[in-house]
């Protein structure tokens, strides 16, 4: 990619003998519902990148939300690699193509950032782990995603976290900023519960503060972290196709990345369900960056 369209301007590879700590990698699609059209998700990634190009100039300069230059002073050591290859509908070769480059970016010592698509890429995500773990999942999302199928189809967007608690190499879930009302009916609360789920709402977030999550990760675990839009509040992440009030703030949700980054280790990211055409103004793009951005810092500063 060029360093005009990459995020943040960051280059495709680095040079021979530097350390490349983060990869990131779009993918548009992962498995569809039937007779659903979700092309609007193709656009997030750039939509994304085309909004960090105003922070671009800027990665040598403090920034207060890291609480240092991005880099921490030292030379950049991640990459944007651009989009893999998806299809609408090709749901089993989306899964493959998304797990693959996972693995690939795993066996590099890297860690993986993914920008999708909606939540369903976050299955093969997860799955890319298989010879990684044990990891935690952190799940941020107004939903738990629980829901076995939904229209037919395993690998949906209502199933990532049903599909995770069945993975080997999964070795527990939080799922924070639960608000509002979705897919799951009482049978799915309860069987996320009966694995062994945590829940932690928008609102206990909002009168706690994030401990209330960090607090049921292990110390020192390996935590994969999924980030669906609709857990920010719309005020600030209108960009989304199921828009909850009462969501998580920009700052709370910068608060858990770091905070998770402090207590124990970031090993893999993905942002999901960023809907460009309910966006307003570029507004949810633009946080979007930011929180990409310090998803990035975090990984800079882990041991």
């Amino acid at each position: 990619m060029t360093a005009s369209s990459s995020f943040l301007g960051l280059p495709d590879q680095l040079a021979d003998g530097n350390l490349c700590r983060a990869i990131i990698f779009g993918a548009g699609h992962g498995s569809t519902y039937p007779d659903k059209d979700s092309s609007g998700y193709m656009l997030a990634a750039d939509a994304i990148r085309s909004a960090s190009q105003g922070d671009a100039p800027l990665i040598e300069h403090w920034d207060f939300d890291v609480g240092g230059p991005l880099f921490d002073a030292k030379p950049p050591c991640c990459v944007d690699t651009g989009d893999i290859l998806t299809i609408m509908h090709d749901n089993a070769g989306n899964r493959a193509r998304i797990e693959a480059r996972t693995r690939e970016i795993l066996a590099s010592s890297a860690v993986p950032i993914l920008i999708g698509g909606d939540c369903s890429v976050t299955i093969p995500f997860l799955a890319g782990y298989a010879d990684q773990g044990p990891v935690w999942v952190l799940q941020i999302d107004a939903h738990i995603d629980w829901r076995d199928e939904l229209h037919g189809e395993r690998y949906g967007y209502s199933s990532p976290m049903r599909r995770a608690s069945e993975m080997q190499h999964v070795a527990g879930m939080v799922q924070v900023g639960l608000c509002g009302v979705g897919s799951a009916r009482l049978t799915e609360v309860e069987d996320a519960r009966r694995y062994g789920s945590h829940f932690v709402t928008a609102r206990t977030v909002h009168a706690e503060g994030v401990e209330a999550a960090l607090q049921h990760i292990p110390e020192g675990a390996r935590v994969v972290v999924t980030l669906d839009c609709d857990s920010i509040d719309p005020s600030i992440m209108p960009g989304v196709a199921a828009r909850t009030p009462g969501g998580l703030t920009y700052t709370q949700v910068i608060e858990l990345i770091a905070g998770l980054g402090r207590r124990a280790k970031i090993a893999g990211f993905d942002l999901v369900e960023f809907y460009p055409p309910t966006d307003i103004d570029g507004l949810s793009a633009v946080t979007a960056a930011r929180i990409l951005t310090n998803v990035i810092g975090a990984i800079v500063r882990q041991a």
